[in-house]
């Protein structure tokens, strides 16, 4: 779905008439929700059980998911879409953390790289058939199967998956510390989503204070729903989540602006935008392989650092490319994000969940998860700042082609400056990450 939807975005956006920045919210909306709710539901996971509380998160994903496939209008389709993230945030919360438990520490990095390699082909396939069922048979069929194979994989889930992980079975649920940290999270994202509108900047202001009032509360509730000391208390786990953080920041936001891309500026049906698309994530695919398995022998935290680096070139190179750019070349720029990426990701979250404790595997795969998320819905909030400040909400219509390829430009600079911001901060880890 991450990397399908934006190839359909072209088709419900003719659909229901809706506008740019509108368009931008049938993701956005989904990773709001999947990032308010993953800490809260990791630590539910902890309480009730991992395997529960994941199986039930893709059986509300289905469910909505499927509902977005029937929705009458552009905003039931947002609010469905936003809804499924529910569904995300119990998966996302406990999947990294029941992975972690069941493999030993010299086999994690191996371990984590053939989940980082399932995700990527799943984000490879995603541009491919999202973009032939979208031109074959209309951008419904694309949720109403996903919807169905959601439910396929409960029953399978039920039947596969032995075992439950309950790691504080009997300590009770922070609410409030739940409740604070919802509204903060919700101001962060939703306020930088609607930059530069006055009304961002209070809702900015309203996250960061209920942010400092989270941390406030955490530090003298005696079982919370996350434990802020794993930040203050641990250098590499902190640096490893802020490099998380700024690397999707930096890079979600590319597949949504190169199917807007490929279909408006180059004219290219949404089956073979996802024909060009696909090079990134096989790549990614292919590389997490290999770096998973050599960050349990090699400074992980290095082998990361090394693929924001690579990104950045990615990025560069993306700043200047035009409605006549050789596709040769806007595919090897894909192609340079996909090796950066591959190579970031699978040694980064082996740092993440090696830096911590086991009773702390839930919380840390829920912080893994949500700075990913945040990541995106600013990567996201970025796009859409850039598309507002250049040509408004408004429809995407030949005419202002060139304002659309502005927005990207700015877009791009911006993850890359950031990217760069990037690799200084995730250098001071690489001292203190050692070979395992």
């Amino acid at each position: 779905m991450g990397s399908s939807i934006n190839l359909s975005l072209p088709q419900i956006g003719e659909a229901f008439s809706m506008r740019a920045v509108s368009l931008s919210w049938i993701a956005t909306a989904y990773l709001i929700t999947t990032a308010v709710f993953q800490v809260p539901f990791a630590r539910l996971g902890d309480l009730i059980g991992r395997k529960r509380v994941f199986v039930c998160g893709i059986a509300v994903f289905s469910v909505f998911t499927f509902l977005c496939g029937l929705a009458p209008s552009g905003s039931l389709l947002i609010v469905f879409r936003g809804l499924s993230g529910l569904g995300c945030a119990m998966m996302f919360g406990t999947n990294m953390a029941i992975l972690t438990a069941v493999f030993p520490p010299q086999e994690r990095g191996k371990a984590i790289g053939i989940n980082t390699a399932v995700v990527y082909s799943a984000l490879a396939s995603g541009p491919f058939f999202g973009g032939l069922l979208t031109h074959c048979w209309g951008w419904k069929s694309l949720f109403l199967l996903t919807g169905i194979f959601g439910f396929m994989i409960v029953a399978g889930s039920l039947i596969a998956l032995k075992g439950e992980w309950t790691e504080s079975k009997g300590e009770k649920f922070d609410s409030t510390g739940s409740v604070i940290y919802a509204a903060g999270l919700f101001g962060l994202i939703f306020g930088f989503s609607r930059l530069p509108q006055t009304i961002s900047f209070v809702c900015i202001g309203l996250g960061i204070a209920a942010f400092v009032l989270f941390v406030y509360y955490e530090r003298k509730e005696r079982q919370p729903v996350f434990n802020v000391r794993i930040f203050s208390g641990n250098r590499v786990f902190a640096l490893s989540g802020l490099s998380s953080l700024i690397n999707y920041a930096c890079t979600y936001a590319v597949t949504y602006i190169m199917s807007l891309y490929l279909q408006y500026i180059r004219g290219y049906n949404a089956q073979d935008a996802g024909m060009v698309l696909i090079v990134q994530a096989v790549v990614q695919c292919l590389v997490s392989l290999y770096s998973g398995k050599l960050s349990d022998r090699v400074n992980p935290a290095a082998i990361a650092t090394a693929g924001m680096g690579v990104i950045v070139c990615g990025l560069c190179g993306l700043i200047f490319i035009s409605h006549d750019t050789p596709m040769a070349l806007v595919v090897i720029l894909l192609t340079l994000l996909g090796v950066g990426f591959g190579l970031f990701s699978s040694p980064n979250a082996n740092v993440i969940m090696s830096s911590v404790e086991k009773r702390f595997y839930g919380q840390a795969s829920a912080t893994m998860g949500t700075m990913r998320l945040v990541g995106q819905a600013f990567s996201m909030g970025i796009a859409m700042m850039a598309t507002s400040l250049q040509m408004g909400n408004r429809l995407i219509v030949p005419e202002l082609y060139p304002l659309l390829m502005k927005s990207f430009r700015m877009t791009f600079v911006i993850c890359a400056i950031l990217c760069i911001i990037g690799i200084y901060t995730s250098t001071f880890r690489v001292k203190n990450v050692g070979i395992k």
